[in-house]
């Protein structure tokens, strides 16, 4: 069986299971997963990210269902959470991983990633429901932003949703310069910069969002109930899955620590053994139950006829 027809045969939840498999989604499924996979194993490279393709994701979602959003549209947007940060697999490691704030030169660079994961987009039959998200995320509505200088409602809506989501889930994540900023900072920054640097509806609804509390189950986890752990060294940077035990071993991609997972009174806990992980222990594996998962709910809420519909011209090179 083909890697990515695994996702079409065997679907997370139950519920999701019965429409995702339903005649018209046996294309859209396998053809999602690779997508997503695709931008899984972009995040993986970098330690200091663990779970932040999901995060965007879901509050992505939750501002586009506050928004008033439908299904599909909403479903399409968290898609485009997922896969932003596609072309940042063109960003060398030594920038990438860096442990310190970049220079001029290597933000340069960083900035290439937009243009980078159009031009990966390029030749998939999918590109058109998320290109949006992956070319123009950077984009700013006092028209400062990137690639493109694109200013206002000439952003597209999802690049204007998940240009906010990305930069609330910046700010509140652990970095090695710095720790992940309290809530109430990092939304009080989102209102000062409302309207130049963020859309101005979608920063009003998240910060609306964050002020009732709706996004606390989302800060600090990589999937749904399922918080990260922390390196004594390195901070939140352990990612647990859906398929983590008490007893197995788990190691920092950060520093190599290895930790032993227990079974303890706040779900799973991970305790230092002392030891290293080799080369192989930190080789990152695919979370597939989250892509399977991810790939169940967008396809449960996409119209039968989307796919087929869409638009079969490539997006062009930036």
């Amino acid at each position: 069986m083909r890697f990515f027809d695994r996702f079409a045969k065997r679907p997370a939840h139950p519920a999701a299971a019965a429409r995702a498999l339903s005649p018209h989604s046996s294309g859209q499924t396998p053809l999602l997963a690779s997508l997503l996979s695709m931008a899984w194993f972009v995040e993986a490279r970098d330690p200091y990210t663990a779970g932040h393709l999901w995060r965007v994701s879901r509050y992505a979602q939750l501002l586009a269902e506050a928004l008033g959003l439908g299904p599909a549209q909403t479903a399409r947007i968290g898609l485009g959470g997922f896969l932003h940060d596609l072309g940042k697999i063109g960003v060398p490691d030594a920038i990438l991983r860096k442990p310190d704030r970049l220079t001029d030169e290597e933000y340069a660079v960083m900035k290439t990633h937009p243009a980078m994961g159009a031009r990966m987009l390029a030749g998939h039959p999918l590109a058109d429901l998320v290109l949006d998200a992956v070319r123009l995320h950077h984009e700013r509505p006092d028209g400062k932003g990137y690639p493109l200088g694109l200013a206002a409602d000439d952003i597209p809506q999802m690049a204007r949703i998940i240009g906010v989501c990305d930069a609330f889930d910046a700010m509140t994540s652990h970095r090695p310069y710095r720790s992940g900023m309290p809530l109430e900072k990092a939304l009080g920054i989102i209102r000062s910069e409302s309207g130049t640097q963020f859309d101005a509806q979608s920063a009003e609804a998240l910060i609306s969002l964050g002020e009732r509390g709706d996004l606390q189950h989302v800060m600090g986890h990589s999937a749904d109930g399922i918080p990260l752990r922390q390196c004594p060294a390195c901070g939140p940077t352990l990612a647990l899955t859906r398929r983590s035990a008490s007893g197995q071993l788990l190691y920092c991609r950060n520093c190599g620590t290895e930790f032993k997972l227990t079974a303890g009174t706040d779900g799973l806990q991970a305790t230092p053994t002392g030891g290293m992980g080799t080369p192989a222990d930190l080789t990152p594996e695919l979370d597939s139950d989250l892509i399977q998962e991810t790939v169940a709910c967008a396809v449960a809420q996409l119209p039968p006829d989307l796919i087929g519909n869409l638009d079969r011209s490539r997006p062009a090179a930036v």
